[in-house]
């Protein structure tokens, strides 16, 4: 670990201060980048303390919820505006970590957390996300947690979080402030795919900070699911997993969202697999031909050549468990 300054913001407007002119990483509950500068793949040289402003409420906010970056991920979870109106998001904060990870970690930390990928985290191997132009042993290496869609050939990293999964899905804004003042980005627009330039993971401009999470005024609570697969049945990442939504008007789905996490650089969304099933019963038959949708874009490797089909599969079972009103339990963790 290289040495470093340490400063302590009071206010955005010193946040925002601290961050320009130098390679400098905002620090809050620092469960992901204490790792990375542990790992020597995050060095910078000063980390910018957030921890003093005023960003962890959760309010009321145009008839949604407004969550404040600093909140942490088991307020969050356990607030009951969010369980209540929102349990999809609720749901796939508790399937992620441990509890005192998430006793620790942030909202606008979640959402900024970089790649599990293995080589990424090992300084020892090239990787263009780390080292942009030095190649990614991943393509052709071990890549069997890898992304499926959205891949390019520079980077197959997949982003790592459950929280966004749903944020996805429940068609979120992020606020964020920087040097130009504030402005507010549609979720689908803040991760980024790799394409050439795999080492930025989203569309935050240099000096801007995280202030919020914007969750639109939406009935979410009787129709939803947040289902992950893993290798264990906790504290892992996930190999697939899907945040489902569906309005139904009696025997007919008006609306459908579902977002995927562990097959892409971003939490993954195809809007033609959910307008095919709007206007339709919510039926077996018509969710198989919606994820067949989804799943003809995968473009696998060989060593995660099965998440195709594993994604097609969590796909028609989250979408069930949607319609049926019986999400996932996040404590009984066995696929209902």
């Amino acid at each position: 670990m290289n040495r470093f300054d340490y400063v302590r913001a009071g206010t955005v407007a010193e946040a925002v201060q601290a961050l320009s002119g130098a390679n400098a990483r905002l620090i809050a509950g620092g469960t992901n980048l204490v790792d990375l500068m542990k790992y020597n793949v995050e060095r910078p040289d000063r980390l910018v303390d957030i921890t003093r402003l005023p960003l962890n409420a959760i309010e009321d906010h145009e008839g949604g919820l407004r969550i404040g970056a600093l909140v942490t991920n088991a307020i969050a979870a356990y607030d009951e505006r969010v369980a209540s109106r929102y349990p999809v998001l609720a749901s796939a904060i508790l399937a992620g970590a441990t509890g005192q990870l998430r006793n620790a970690a942030t909202t606008g930390g979640n959402l900024n957390q970089r790649t599990r990928c293995y080589y990424f985290y090992d300084d020892a191997t090239p990787c263009n996300k780390r080292e942009p132009g030095t190649g990614c042993p991943a393509i052709g290496g071990v890549n069997r947690i890898h992304a499926i869609f959205g891949i390019s050939p520079t980077c197959i990293a997949t982003h790592p979080s459950d929280m966004c999964v749903a944020l996805a899905a429940l068609d979120a804004e992020i606020r964020v402030a920087g040097p130009s003042g504030e402005r507010s980005i549609p979720f689908s627009e803040y991760h980024r795919l790799p394409g050439g330039t795999p080492q930025f993971d989203n569309t935050l401009q240099p000096g801007e900070i995280v202030l919020s999470v914007d969750l639109p005024a939406q009935d979410t609570a009787s129709h939803y699911t947040y289902l992950k697969l893993r290798d264990r049945l906790s504290y892992a990442f996930a190999l697939v997993s899907v945040a489902a939504i569906l309005d139904l008007d009696g025997d007919t789905v008006s609306r459908a969202r579902f977002a995927l996490g562990g097959v892409a650089h971003k939490p993954w969304r195809n809007a033609e697999a959910e307008a095919f099933l709007q206007g339709k019963a919510p039926t077996r038959e018509n969710f198989e031909a919606a994820a067949d949708i989804v799943i003809r874009e995968a473009t696998p490797q060989d060593g995660n050549a099965f998440k195709v089909e594993l994604a097609r599969r969590a796909i028609i079972r989250g979408l069930t468990q949607a319609a049926a009103g019986t999400p996932q339990s996040v404590s009984d963790k066995r696929i209902a």
